[in-house]
């Protein structure tokens, strides 16, 4: 039986949109300047993300949104980026007023409403975790490897209906595609991400059947 999901808005990765995140820690460093950001924003083809998707952010060529931690992502390795490419609105079946929160499609659709996205409402649960497993295929295309981790979310890590985090490392980031809070105003909408962080921001990977430490590690590895 499927499980409802109020809305959700998504625009597919591709190998370059992953390639250009993987790289980003090791291109040629960019001041913390605005002027020297600016001037890299716009040499990529990228620009400030000013739809109030994501407070701070950019909005790359192939489309999605990339936040980050720091003023200047481009050649830093201890830059936290966060790549999202789909926005969901999950019901809530233990509080029955969020029926009710139309306003929350109306931020949904503005996603929905970006050049090159789609989306659908209602949706499901199945439905978003087709966008994930598409977009794990590519990330997989792309490091040339299957994730070292896959497992489902729980409700310490996010709202709303278990969703599936897959996790890769290189020798120095690491890769997590699944759901993460969004942070917005209300903080109930849940991003669609691959996080790129730094393996320092955790411990060493737990093995799969510690799902306390693993849910942890994933943790301090998809937020700020």
């Amino acid at each position: 039986m499927s499980v409802p999901v109020h809305a959700l808005a998504h625009r597919p990765l591709t190998t370059e949109a992953v390639a250009e995140l993987v790289a980003l820690p090791a291109v040629a460093s960019v001041p913390d300047d605005f002027d020297a950001v600016d001037k890299e924003v716009r040499l990529r083809g990228w620009a400030w993300e000013e739809d109030g998707l994501v407070c701070e952010s950019f909005r790359t060529a192939h489309g999605h949104v990339l936040c980050t931690d720091v003023v200047s992502p481009f050649g830093c390795g201890e830059a936290r980026t966060f790549l999202v490419f789909g926005e969901v609105y999950p019901v809530d079946p233990h509080d029955e007023d969020m029926t009710n929160a139309a306003w929350l499609y109306g931020l949904v659709d503005h996603w929905q409403e970006q050049p090159g996205w789609t989306g659908s409402r209602p949706s499901t649960v199945e439905e978003c975790q087709a966008v994930l497993a598409g977009a794990a295929r590519v990330v997989a295309e792309h490091l040339g490897t299957a994730p070292e981790r896959t497992v489902l979310s729980s409700d310490t890590l996010v709202t709303g209906p278990p969703l599936t985090h897959r996790v890769w490392r290189t020798a120095t980031h690491a890769l997590v595609l699944g759901p993460a809070a969004d942070n917005g105003p209300y903080g109930y909408l849940t991003h669609l991400q691959l996080s790129s962080t730094p393996l320092s921001c955790g411990p060493e990977l737990p093995p799969a059947e510690d799902e306390d430490a693993l849910d942890a590690w994933i943790a301090a590895h998809i937020d700020w």
